[in-house]
């Protein structure tokens, strides 16, 4: 058989790596990293996936896992044990709060949950026992952003690890290990994969140490992504860059249109001058502003109803970042395990929709949403 130097990396869509003998596998347990033994372990596929994250992140290694939430478990787990205190941003996708409080604090890992008003000065939330600080560089779904270099002076001050979420942002926007972070993940599901298709996530690490708890967790715990999933979402990273600079462009776009629409109460864009955050944003994401949004209409289910059901091809889709435009309604799905005391201080109330901008045509997409705000 001819030798074959494929263009593209095969599937290897295996559960389980042959040796020729035992001499193999002691190799492959004394020089790690040589060759494959088991997919739970590693393979081929999301150790590329995983390479390919790194580079664009700048990390000493990352570990890719089966969606962002066993990420953000990795994560977690990499650090803390049982009897330690974890902090996390009050505003984070609901999703992250639920693992922390429901299920970590079960076995034993405490977290406290800190307002943005003190989230640089964190000695109040500090306990001796005290791990890390895990956020997300642009709030899910309320778009604050976060100043990255800022909090690494906070974290190590305090000699807590700062661990990002750089889901929204991208490292097409923001590199957080630069700006001094020392872990970073991603649901690979949004925008490093783009296209809807994949559940992953990926965990990069800045220090090698960390990387080798992160690779044991993720072994131990099973919490591996499929070779075909890894392939998929390796396919997809490589458009990442003119993705994101057609969401950006478009979302810019479209915050401009509802920001001056009489039915839109309030629009969350950090690329709207009228943001809080807009400075920062502009310097921290190299001019782009990402392609997520929220905005308010009136505080009516029914209303957020009829504007759904007039949309002409805009689905209502609980998750975001595919190269098609979604909408989504935080109340109800993302931050819906959250309490309602919870849920109005993050001011997520009914009228709230969350908007994950695509790659179409910026005139199409703002005469769909023309149709819609005519319903309510």
């Amino acid at each position: 058989m001819p030798h074959i130097h494929p263009k593209t990396t095969p599937i290897y869509q295996t559960s389980v790596f042959a040796f020729e003998d035992l001499n193999a596998l002691e190799q492959y347990f004394g020089q790690p990293g040589q060759s494959y033994m088991y997919t739970r372990y590693g393979n081929p596929n999301t150790d590329e996936l995983a390479q390919q994250v790194n580079k664009l992140e700048g990390g000493a290694g990352a570990v890719a896992t089966s969606s962002g939430m066993s990420a953000i478990l990795a994560a977690v787990l990499a650090v803390c044990k049982a009897g330690d205190h974890v902090l996390c941003a009050e505003d984070i996708y609901g999703g992250s709060s639920a693992l922390l409080s429901q299920e970590l604090t079960r076995i034993g890992i405490s977290v406290s949950f800190v307002p943005s008003a003190d989230i640089y000065t964190l000695k109040d939330y500090l306990q001796p026992n005290t791990r890390l600080l895990l956020l997300e560089t642009m709030s899910n779904p309320l778009l604050e952003v976060f100043d990255m270099a800022r909090l690494a002076q906070e974290t190590k001050q305090h000699n807590i690890l700062l661990v990002v979420d750089n889901t929204f942002a991208t490292p097409v926007l923001t590199k957080p290990l630069e700006l001094g972070a020392d872990i970073v993940m991603h649901s690979v599901t949004k925008y490093l994969s783009g296209h809807s298709d994949v559940t992953a996530g990926v965990v990069v690490c800045k220090e090698e140490a960390v990387l080798q708890r992160v690779q044991k967790v993720m072994m131990v715990y099973g919490l591996n992504l499929s070779p075909f999933e890894a392939w998929l979402a390796a396919r997809g990273l490589k458009t990442l860059r003119l993705r994101m600079r057609q969401h950006c462009s478009n979302a810019v776009a479209v915050a401009k249109y509802l920001q001056q629409h009489p039915k839109v109460e309030k629009v969350w864009y950090p690329g709207l001058e009228e943001h809080p955050q807009y400075a920062l944003a502009k310097q921290q994401g190299q001019g782009l502003f990402g392609g997520m949004m929220s905005f308010k209409i009136q505080d009516d289910k029914e209303a957020v109803n009829r504007f759904m059901q007039a949309l002409p091809t805009i689905p209502f889709a609980p998750s975001l970042a595919g190269v098609t435009t979604s909408i989504s309604y935080p109340l109800g799905a993302s931050h819906r395990s959250l309490t309602s005391e919870q849920q109005q201080e993050m001011s997520i109330t009914a009228g709230v929709i969350r908007l994950s901008v695509g790659i179409e045509e910026p005139e199409e997409l703002i005469a769909e949403l023309e149709a819609g705000l005519a319903a309510v």
